[in-house]
């Protein structure tokens, strides 16, 4: 069950009000920009909100997804970083099973964690819309709840795109989702095209590509570590746009190795809206604390 603790914002029948009245009005805010306090805060019209929120089931379905690990399980300090290893020479198909045997492990081995996030939405010149701090917590094998701690700027961002985020992301992994949107062979093809560098590991870059045309699937390369046979990075697009509104849609997920398991770190989604410009999403995770389970 998801709790959410709200500090300040409409209450949800208010909300809907205003919004029935900002679609009513116009598409667009008279103010470009607003603040609280010394903090200033640039309006966002409500057609880039509606698109940012059709982009994100793609985006939660990735969060909800298992980053693989490998199988020591492990405790909550980051692992420091060892020298790159030559990368060995292994077809897609073994590379996939290896991703899909390491992903099970790690569902064996992560009793819970919890991390602390910032979600921020701005504009192309940086100018910030709406802001929320959030405390996540997660516990074998599918229990994600989360705790708003603090929040500012537009409650339109907030409300559909912050919460909406978050809601889809413990639906999918308490499997209440009815999209399947894992990375497996049901969904993406692999194929290697080559091998990279991150934070001095040595890892296979891999296109993905749907195997079906789908809203929350997405295409583009995902970086693998070559040790941990884990997800380090993933840098795509959703494989359908979602609106005509959608120019271009890019989004970029990294991961960190904390004790043994492999967590994300951040996400940037760049949204390109006709008329109404360039959005970006980011996301934070700090502060992990993760617990394996206990051996018998």
């Amino acid at each position: 069950m998801c709790k959410r603790t709200k500090k300040g914002g409409l209450p949800i029948d208010d909300f809907r009000l205003a919004i029935g009245r900002i679609r009513g009005a116009s598409l667009f805010s008279s103010d470009p920009q607003w603040s609280i306090g010394s903090r200033q805060f640039s309006s966002v019209p409500l057609r880039s909100v509606e698109v940012a929120c059709a982009t994100l089931v793609v985006l939660a379905g990735v969060a909800g997804s298992a980053p693989a690990s490998d199988a020591r399980g492990g405790s909550a300090a980051t692992v420091a970083t060892i020298p790159a290893a030559p990368v060995p020479d292994i077809s897609s198909d073994v590379l996939f099973r290896e991703l899909l045997t390491h992903n099970h492990w790690r569902e064996s081995q992560l009793q819970s964690y919890s991390v602390k996030r910032v979600y921020r939405l701005t504009n192309d010149k940086g100018a910030l819309s709406a802001e929320e701090h959030v405390a996540l917590d997660f516990e074998a094998p599918g229990t994600k709840t989360y705790t708003i701690t603090s929040q500012e700027g537009s409650a339109a961002v907030r409300h559909l795109v912050f919460q909406r985020l978050l809601d889809s992301e413990v639906e999918t992994a308490g499997g209440r989702s009815r999209n399947d949107s894992s990375i497996s062979p049901w969904n993406y093809r692999f194929q290697i095209v080559g091998d990279d560098q991150l934070n001095g590991r040595s890892c296979y870059v891999v296109d993905v590509t749907p195997t079906h045309k789908a809203k929350y699937l997405f295409r583009g390369k995902v970086w693998i570590d070559s040790q941990d046979f884990a997800v380090a990075k993933i840098d795509g697009e959703p494989a359908l746009n979602p609106s005509w509104w959608t120019r271009k849609i890019h989004f970029v997920r990294q991961y960190e190795k904390i004790g043994n398991f492999w967590l994300p770190r951040s996400d940037e989604s760049v949204n390109q809206v006709r008329i109404f410009g360039t959005h970006i999403l980011t996301i934070e995770h700090q502060d992990y604390t993760v617990a394996a389970r206990k051996r018998d």
